[in-house]
């Protein structure tokens, strides 16, 4: 299968997809929703779209998604939920440190939980994570996921 074919890109139009466009209106959505908002609303609005965008995902989705949520707002309280692309991600000052892809959103068998440049990964070894697939969320993943969101943020 191509590249292409898997994007859903149809060959020879080099053009983005149906699901790249859509993603694309949604993050300048959210960006003019940001910019209209009243300073002292902006973080308890921004963390109710994500839930919101958390309950209309599909159950398996959702359950993981709600318990990342829960993770990192427990181990990184000085991140920010806020919507990115149209998917939960948690922000510092503003800029994602880390964020949760749904699978069936993506139309893959997994979702996605992905870091930024913003997380605090860099080591002398010039080799660390940026994403990471979640089919399930078992208590050492979970356990997994809290030292890496830890990790980001130290």
């Amino acid at each position: 299968m191509s590249a292409n074919t898997r994007t859903g890109r149809t060959r020879g139009t080099g053009g983005f997809s149906e699901e790249e466009r859509a993603a694309m209106k949604e993050r300048a959505a959210e960006l003019k929703k940001e910019a209209t908002r009243g300073r002292g609303d902006k973080a308890a609005a921004a963390e109710r779209d994500v839930l919101s965008k958390i309950a209309e995902m599909e159950p398996s989705d959702r359950a993981v998604a709600e318990r990342i949520h829960a993770i990192v707002t427990t181990s990184a309280p000085e991140l920010s939920p806020k919507l990115w692309y149209g998917q939960p991600a948690y922000a510092r000052d503003g800029k994602v440190v880390c964020f949760f892809r749904s699978g069936h959103h993506d139309k893959e068998p997994y979702s996605t939980l992905g870091f930024t440049k913003e997380a605090n990964f860099a080591d002398d070894s010039g080799l660390w994570p940026t994403s990471f697939a979640v089919a399930e969320l078992s208590e050492k993943a979970a356990k997994t996921i809290t030292a890496l969101v830890t990790k980001a943020v130290s």
